[in-house]
């Protein structure tokens, strides 16, 4: 896909400082997220470690957005792609370390894999973790949640790293933890959180992660492309059942879909654009306001540029 004629700066690169990493033009995005939609990034940096970051960010001019991509789970990238750079952190922001009670993570963990080292170490509490299929950093980002836990019961700080690369330490209190959400600044990037749980059996914990993951997969399209909750639950209601009461469930949109299966989940059926994505979004928050009242919160986080309608031919 061609990058809209507003994001093409050849000269973008030129203006990066030198880095150890990788920094790749006009990368493409769409394989990243898991709904498989989404136009390029202008330019892709991959840094090498927490260092190389840091360096990176500390030379780099603040006029040229920065964001970070994790593996897209909750993620709709938009057609025209993402203007500036993206940062996709690696393997040397994924480290977990167990000591006694507490788990010390990078970023890019995966959060299952922080569930199964809890697990190993006897450490209950990281079960939920399981079943959000995303990284440590998306879940800080939005306080991800499932089965009556959510992230900010783990938490005990969190480090970060300013957009003029400053590294900072954050308390759960200055995270600002909310449902789906947090108050600091999107500027921040996370670099990694120290999390404590209680110790139980490891066979019990075990038990616990078995039955979240069945129970996802009896309820969830988790062979789909999709990218989990469209929606956040509205304070005392349910998301589902607010777009199932508006007759929601299965509503199509070009490619896109309401699963039929989970209605608050959104599915490519295969040849969804994001704006087919986007538009069944806005489509099913104005069919529930329409029969509700209620304005539903979107809970997949939409980034980039929207491509311009295209013009029928004659």
């Amino acid at each position: 896909m061609t990058a809209p004629s507003h994001m093409v700066d050849t000269s973008l690169i030129d203006r990066l400082p030198a880095i150890k990493g990788r920094l790749t033009p006009q990368a493409p995005l769409k394989n990243q997220a898991w709904l498989r939609v989404g136009g390029p990034a202008e330019v892709l940096f991959q840094p090498l470690d927490e260092e190389d970051l840091v360096t990176f960010l500390k030379n780099c001019p603040l006029d040229i957005p920065v964001m970070v991509l994790g593996v897209g789970s909750n993620l709709l990238i938009r057609d025209g792609g993402i203007h500036g750079v993206v940062i996709k952190m690696g393997p040397a922001f994924g480290r977990i370390q167990v000591e006694g009670d507490t788990i010390t993570a990078g970023a890019a963990a995966m959060d299952l894999n922080i569930a199964r080292a809890a697990k190993d170490a006897s450490l209950a509490g990281f079960e939920f973790l399981c079943g959000i299929p995303g990284t440590l950093g998306g879940a800080l980002r939005m306080n991800a949640g499932a089965h009556g836990r959510e992230t900010k019961d783990l938490v005990t700080s969190v480090r970060a790293v300013t957009r003029q690369g400053d590294i900072i330490t954050l308390s759960p209190a200055d995270m600002g933890f909310a449902y789906r959400r947090t108050t600091v600044s999107p500027e921040l990037i996370f670099l990694g959180a120290t999390l404590k749980g209680t110790q139980d059996l490891s066979e019990n914990i075990q038990v616990r992660m078995q039955e979240i993951t069945a129970k996802r997969q009896d309820s969830q399209p988790i062979r789909s492309r999709t990218a989990g909750s469209t929606f956040a639950n509205p304070e005392g209601q349910k998301a589902w059942e607010l777009i199932d009461r508006a007759g929601c469930r299965g509503l199509r949109l070009g490619g896109a879909m309401m699963s039929e299966q989970h209605c608050n989940f959104m599915i490519n059926t295969g040849e969804a654009t994001a704006a087919d994505l986007e538009n069944l979004g806005e489509e099913v928050r104005r069919r529930v306001k329409e029969t509700t009242g209620i304005d539903l919160r979107w809970e997949v986080r939409r980034i980039g540029e929207s491509l311009p309608p295209s013009n029928p031919t004659d």
